[in-house]
């Protein structure tokens, strides 16, 4: 029987879109799924509310790393995608542990663009200079 693998105690992220390698990502937040209930009362049922889902809302993903050498791979494709009318791809982001084994990957549908937020530079903070890429989806791909 082989040992457990370390679930992800250092998990980093590799951001692909339509197979174009966007490099690799520190943090990945905001995956998150709301499906809003509209509520209804029944004439003659006392005994309970019905609850209806009326459509799933997607949170934005935001994905930040150091600078490095794929910095300008985010803000290129996001200027591409501007001026050729956002043809909504599809991406995967992938979770990866130290030895670069795959935790997991989710499968996003319609991605746009939102923003990219450069590294801010101050020579009197010694702090890392990070980059920002926020993604908004319409789904994820399937079959789960």
């Amino acid at each position: 029987m082989s040992a457990p693998k370390d679930p992800g105690s250092t998990v980093f992220y590799r951001l692909s879109i339509d197979g174009l390698d966007l490099g690799l990502f520190n943090t990945c937040e905001g995956f998150s799924v709301q499906a809003p209930a509209e509520q209804h009362e029944e004439g003659g049922n006392n005994s309970f509310t019905w609850h209806f889902a009326t459509r799933l809302n997607y949170s934005n993903i935001r994905l930040s790393r150091p600078i490095n050498e794929d910095s300008n791979k985010a803000n290129q494709w996001m200027e591409a995608s501007v001026a050729v009318g956002f043809l909504r791809p599809t991406a995967e982001i992938t979770a990866l542990r130290p030895d670069g084994s795959e935790v997991c990957s989710w499968g996003l549908n319609q991605v746009t663009p939102v923003s990219w937020d450069g590294p801010h530079f101050d020579s009197s903070s010694p702090g890392v200079a990070t980059e920002t890429l926020e993604l908004a989806y319409h789904g994820f791909t399937g079959p789960f």
